[in-house]
């Protein structure tokens, strides 16, 4: 057989192809952006080499498949690179010198925002900041302060602005914060948010995508190399195109387009006719996934069955009226779009399976992996049954949990927040499961989850170590599972002749490497489709 040249050959101590019942393999081909030819002999596929062939000859590494984040905000990461870097302050006085020093160099009356991946536990008042702090550190700026994906905090100018006051009316699956003697604290939750977040300029489309080239850079170095992105406004599509056009997008993007904010059936439409010119964009580095829904709130405001620990009358908050939602659903899938809602809290989760119950009734017929969980934080036994009936996915994400298991103990109380993302058992009943960060909640990085859904590991200790796996279901998680959960187990996943040469190189082999190694352990080198998105520096 003639055999032709490839342009990359591999060489490691293990290729980890994640076949079932396949040994390791020694060195694989990549020709274009395939993988060509694997081989258990370290020299069996010299016969690809010529002098054109780049050889990456590492006796001591692992090779595995690149990861997928299947819940995580590469956006938010791409404005966190030129917001206000608060995660770094340990203090509130530090906090709003970051915000101090960015309003001296930014002209007056400019919005100034911050980076989103910080928790108010970690400064040393434990506790957010108020719009009068922020005042002090300008009231010639209106200043958004983000923290996650569910809470803002605004300073006065931003209020006035937006035409907040005391009078203002509560906005359905919104909270608008109030301290002990009722005035304005300047927080803003979930459907509050857009009171004050439709009025920031987008950046200008240069410095976006500069964000963009810099946390995908940031993904790969990680092993990151697809990331379902799980809130992506409509007109950031174009920036995510302009940034693929440039060839600096580093990781391949499944964008599910934002419904955050709406509440009537009649929105969802208006946003469908929008993504209609993004149908049959055929494009492997770049794809629109479907829409993403919220049904509940987050950290403090998950609807739950019962009441949280520190308000005896509070079951959390329901962005949606449940017969909306379902009617909503049901017009994304009848367009041929797919669907993930958010759902964290137990009374969230139970409302969610009904509204996809009512949708698959509707519609019998429906595609495989349509409709898809996004966290299921305290799903119990009998809703993990019903959604494998269903054949509803679920995506989890332990970092989203190890870095905020205190702030939720406040909230949900020690025995939920132990029983919360049940990878184990979510397995064990049959679901199709998939991991990520949800990032800017959670932190991400491919073995920083995989180490803690093996060990359960949060900053307040082990938390429920009954619902651990093993390391390689967790490996699957990121990668076989969720090739199949986007609908790309033929191009990705796996290591196998035909499919895209995605891949990633380990120090050490990651499969039997101490426990503890895992947490901080990251790639020497991460390739997308047989290119080098990350490499030692030189």
């Amino acid at each position: 057989m003639t055999v032709r040249g490839a342009d990359t050959v591999v060489r490691a101590a293990a290729v980890h192809t994640l076949v079932a019942g396949q040994e390791p393999q020694r060195v694989l081909a990549l020709v274009g952006d395939r993988i060509a030819a694997l081989s258990p002999d370290p020299h069996g596929l010299d016969d690809w080499i010529t002098e054109a062939t780049t050889v990456v000859d590492e006796p001591g590494a692992t090779v595995l498949p690149a990861f997928d984040d299947t819940h995580t905000h590469l956006i938010h990461a791409g404005h966190g690179t030129h917001d206000v870097p608060v995660h770094q302050a340990h203090n509130i006085a530090e906090f709003l010198d970051l915000i101090r020093w960015r309003a001296v160099n930014t002209p007056e009356g400019q919005w100034i925002r911050t980076t989103t991946n910080w928790q108010e536990l970690n400064l040393a008042e434990r506790r957010m900041p108020t719009a009068a702090e922020l005042d002090q550190a300008s009231d010639r700026h209106p200043i958004l302060v983000k923290r996650g994906g569910h809470n803002d905090v605004v300073n006065t100018l931003a209020l006035r602005l937006a035409g907040i006051t005391e009078d203002t009316p509560t906005p359905p699956g919104g909270v608008i914060g109030r301290d002990e003697q009722g005035r304005l604290n300047g927080r803003l939750i979930d459907n509050a948010m857009d009171l004050v977040e439709h009025l920031l300029p987008a950046p200008d489309v240069a410095t976006r995508i500069d964000g963009l080239r810099l946390a995908s850079s940031d993904y790969a170095a990680t092993g990151i190399g697809t990331v379902r992105d799980c809130h992506v406004p409509l007109p950031d599509l174009a920036v995510l195109q302009a940034a693929r056009e440039q060839g600096v997008l580093n990781t391949r993007v499944r964008a599910l387009v934002s419904a955050i904010g709406m509440t009537d059936p009649s929105q969802i439409e208006d946003l469908l006719d929008g993504m209609e010119d993004w149908r049959y964009r055929a494009d492997p580095l770049l794809k629109v996934w479907g829409v993403k829904f919220v049904l509940d709130g987050g950290l403090e405001a998950g609807a739950t069955e019962e009441p949280y620990c520190d308000h005896g009358d509070f079951y959390g908050t329901l962005t949606w009226e449940p017969d909306a939602l379902a009617r909503s659903v049901e017009a994304v899938v009848r367009r041929g779009w797919r669907v993930g809602v958010h759902a964290y809290g137990d009374r969230g989760v139970r409302t969610l399976l009904d509204a996809y119950q009512q949708v698959l009734e509707c519609n019998p017929g429906l595609p495989a992996n349509m409709l898809v969980m996004e966290h299921g934080g305290l799903a119990d036994a009998t809703q993990r049954e019903r959604a494998v009936a269903l054949g509803i996915p679920v995506t989890v994400q332990h970092p989203l949990l190890h870095d905020t298991a205190e702030v939720e103990d406040g909230f949900w109380g020690p025995e939920r927040v132990n029983r919360l993302f049940p990878a184990r058992e979510w397995l064990d009943q049959g679901a199709l499961v998939t991991a990520g960060s949800d990032f800017p909640v959670g932190a991400y990085g491919a073995m920083r989850s995989v180490w803690g859904m093996v060990t359960r590991q949060t900053v307040t200790g082990v938390r429920g170590p009954g619902h651990a796996i093993t390391r390689d279901e967790a490996l699957a998680l990121h990668t076989v599972n969720a090739a199949r959960l986007t609908g790309e187990s033929a191009l990705r996943g796996t290591l196998t002749p035909g499919r895209l040469a995605d891949l990633t190189l380990w120090p050490t082999d990651p499969t039997t490497c101490d426990t503890d190694q895992l947490r901080d352990l990251n790639p020497t080198h991460t390739l997308l489709g047989g290119h080098t998105v990350h490499a030692p520096r030189k």
